[in-house]
């Protein structure tokens, strides 16, 4: 694997996604499992971003997702299926961007400190594999250009599981 390292102190947040495109594919190591792609993929977007938490559930079974490598303070171990927005992706199979926590029903709280929210379903095989989820401290941290551009990474991740 390549060392990388972003040069994103003055670029924009599109410009910042860009940036990651290019060179997350270098990051993420086909000869290695899951753990230490999602551990690398984790720490480059808390480092690019900034975030209070990124990192991955998985599926474990047909009811919980269980904490896989992320970046940032502690987490909850395990979500059930259709609770809080992590499980809620999973039961829809869609992303989702929630701009306020507080006004999500359900939102399971693992910091106080977590203000907004992006959740992504991740694949592996056309089956849900867990999702790739991310809080932040400010309140509507999380657009469409968010969501479009971690779709392009989490497809990156994808041919790696």
């Amino acid at each position: 694997m390549a060392e990388i390292e972003f040069s994103i102190d003055s670029l924009s947040k599109s410009e910042k996604y860009q940036e990651l495109i290019t060179q997350v594919p270098a990051l993420l190591d086909p000869s290695v499992d899951w753990v230490a792609n999602s551990a690398n993929l984790s720490a480059a977007l808390k480092e690019v971003f900034g975030w209070l938490w990124v990192g991955f559930y998985r599926k474990v079974s047909e009811e919980r997702l269980q904490l896989g490598p992320f970046q940032g303070p502690v987490a909850c171990t395990f979500i059930h299926k259709g609770k809080g927005v992590c499980g809620t992706v999973w039961e829809e199979e869609k992303a989702l961007i929630v701009p306020n926590v507080d006004d999500f029903p359900g939102h399971i709280v693992c910091s106080s400190k977590s203000k907004s929210e992006i959740v992504l379903p991740v694949y592996k095989d056309s089956q849900f594999w867990g999702v790739l989820d991310a809080d932040s401290e400010n309140l509507n941290e999380f657009s469409l250009v968010d969501l479009e551009n971690l779709k392009s990474l989490i497809q990156s991740f994808e041919k790696h599981l």
